[in-house]
């Protein structure tokens, strides 16, 4: 078991910026591929960004690349996400969620294993 644990959320203008946290704890976190994963309501659950286990290889949706920026510290058992210029469009709960090996199919939420509660992001216009 992995338990995951997200942080960072909050209420911000359109431009700002955020970083989010998400904490990882049970297992051995370097042994894991992570990912985060945005709702907002009404709507599917939609991929965000993944980073490979050893932080070497990431991966964005289009509508977030240039502005966000997944990374991790194996040591302190962290992956973030640093969003920039953020847009109202960004609003939504953010997920992190983890798995072994990454899968084929990496962007669809039901590959995920372990995922955390989620945190609010919103942004004013």
């Amino acid at each position: 078991q992995v338990q995951l644990v997200e942080s960072g959320g909050g209420l911000v203008q359109a431009g700002g910026s955020l970083r989010l946290s998400c904490a990882a704890s049970g297992r051995t976190f370097s042994n894991y591929n992570m990912v985060w994963f945005r709702q907002a309501p009404g709507k599917e659950r939609e991929f965000v960004a993944a980073i490979y286990r050893s932080g070497g290889i990431t991966y964005y949706a289009d509508s977030v690349k240039g502005r966000f920026t997944i990374s991790r510290d194996n040591v302190k058992n962290t992956v973030y996400l640093e969003m920039n210029s953020l847009k109202p469009e960004d609003t939504a709960v953010y997920y992190c969620a983890a798995r072994g090996d990454l899968p084929a199919r990496f962007k669809e939420s039901s590959q995920w294993q372990y995922w955390g509660q989620g945190t609010q992001v919103t942004v004013s216009s």
